[in-house]
């Protein structure tokens, strides 16, 4: 548990640092494109870690050191990611970084419809599998069933 916790809040901080020592030498955003991306992962990690408690006893889900541990992390990353946010649109123009939070969202957005649209797809070719295996399965006793009357006609049965 502390290890997640620690990689989430390692990861904001390392990227905050690299932001910092480069952020007056970068030319374009894409130079810091990277650190901005371990800022937003470090962060998914803390809450993920705060969100998921399986695993763990009752004692280490409502204990005050993992609570307290828990509600400091997700303020540090916070704090770190407003003071990326200002020196990022101090650096780059007004605006940027919710530039950057809008179209990360889309693209989150459209990823999550991408991934919903095939799943419907997927149920779909299963449920058409489903009705062609159904329809044979109907065809093939009604044949079985013309069969052995004609052959009962005959008195082969």
């Amino acid at each position: 548990m502390l290890a997640e916790a620690m990689a989430g809040i390692s990861l904001v901080k390392a990227s905050v640092d690299f932001i910092k020592g480069n952020i007056e030498t970068a030319q374009d955003i894409s130079q810091i494109a990277g650190a901005i991306d371990g800022l937003f992962k470090g962060q998914e990690e803390i809450e993920k870690k705060r969100s998921k408690k399986s695993g763990y006893g009752v004692a280490d889900q409502f204990g005050i050191k993992t609570v307290a541990q828990e509600m400091i992390d997700a303020k540090l990353a916070q704090e770190k990611i407003s003071e990326m946010r200002q020196l990022i649109d101090f650096r780059f123009g007004h605006g940027t970084w919710k530039s950057i939070v809008e179209e990360r969202a889309k693209r989150i957005q459209e990823e999550k419809d991408r991934i919903e649209a095939e799943r419907k797809i997927r149920i779909r070719k299963q449920q058409e599998t489903e009705e062609l295996v159904k329809k044979v399965l109907v065809v093939a006793g009604g044949l079985a069933s013309v069969v052995g009357v004609i052959l009962a006609v005959l008195g082969y049965i």
